[in-house]
């Protein structure tokens, strides 16, 4: 990520991480190292690392790590104590694990960071914690949604205080907790999940192929599933939903291209529109079958008792024209 004239090009992960980088005065450090190596992102690991040397300078190579704080704490070792690296005791991963969970708690993304001379001794650096808000009028539309029958999910890759947290502030957990996590549904066997699956509303620490698995689930127990999403890694559950809809403006050309439909302002209230005129158009369709049927079965049932009883036909070819002509023509125009 790069940031041009007060805005974030790339990443809204990485320009937050910059941001913060700028206000400690720490954004020109980048210039004194060379990266020689990176291990990239997967939602499987959950964290990434570099290998970087310094510049013009004779000294040993350093990886920076950051992401999960469970996975990064594994490859540590040692932790900061104001500039000095300390053996990193049972008490103090619990003592960060206890600040982490109060970080997520607050509705925070948390990241851990981590450096050192190889993995798996590395020295932890500390926890940064990312707000990433609602968009406006989401906790509305989902109101709204819930109210009209649709149920919405959340599926997250967050940690659960996090998740849970920024579920109840968009108010899709509002009263009973139900949260399943990504080692649950790896675990669970299709059946069971697709039993269960209706009265969960919130998925954490999930990957890619869990998506999938939720939506086959949600489908199997009979739901119509539309699903958003603007990442690379959400391409397969786009064109695995009923209906995918991607962001046209945060989302990739890989969303877009996987998705039934694009909001092109990302606004998730959108969806409510597409669905009243969805709901709109299956309505009228509904009604005016059964206009036609109604008035097509009353026709034929005339004309069939008259035959039965040898009566003369009731209607001729105009009269039977005409009656077309009055019972198609008005309703065609609703």
């Amino acid at each position: 990520a790069v940031i041009r004239k007060a805005a974030v090009m790339g990443q809204p992960t990485e320009g937050a991480l910059l941001a913060l980088a700028m206000k400690m005065d720490l954004d020109d450090i980048n210039d004194t190292y060379v990266r020689t190596k990176e291990i990239p992102f997967s939602s499987e690991q959950k964290w990434m690392a570099v290998k970087c040397a310094l510049k013009n300078q004779d000294q040993e190579d350093i990886y920076f790590m950051k992401g999960a704080f469970k996975e990064v704490m594994q490859h540590c070792t040692m932790f900061n104590n104001g500039g000095i690296a300390l053996p990193l005791t049972p008490q103090q991963k619990a003592s960060y694990a206890q600040e982490e969970k109060c970080m997520g708690s607050l509705g925070l993304r948390v990241l851990a960071l981590a450096s050192g001379p190889e993995l798996g001794r590395l020295t932890f650096l500390g926890l940064v914690g990312i707000i990433d808000p609602p968009r406006e009028g989401v906790r509305e539309a989902i109101e709204v949604l819930n109210g009209s029958g649709v149920a919405v999910k959340m599926i997250t890759g967050d940690a659960f205080e996090t998740a849970l947290a920024i579920g109840k502030n968009i108010g899709i957990c509002n009263g009973k907790i139900n949260a399943m996590s990504g080692e649950e549904l790896e675990n669970i066997d299709d059946s069971t999940l697709s039993s269960r699956i209706k009265n969960v509303s919130i998925f954490f620490r999930t990957s890619p192929k869990h998506k999938v698995k939720i939506i086959k689930a949600l489908q199997k127990a009979g739901a119509i599933v539309g699903m958003t999403g603007d990442g690379v890694n959400d391409a397969v559950a786009l064109k695995s939903a009923d209906i995918g809809i991607a962001m046209g403006r945060a989302g990739t050309d890989v969303s877009k291209e996987a998705a039934n439909m694009i909001l092109v302002d990302d606004n998730f209230s959108a969806i409510i529109h597409a669905i009243e005129e969805g709901k709109g158009i299956f309505y009228n369709i509904k009604n005016f079958v059964r206009f036609q049927l109604s008035t097509s079965i009353s026709a034929l049932s005339l004309i069939t008792l008259s035959t039965i009883f040898n009566l003369p036909n009731p209607l001729n070819a105009m009269q039977i024209l005409w009656i077309n002509i009055i019972m198609d023509g008005p309703p065609a125009q609703r």
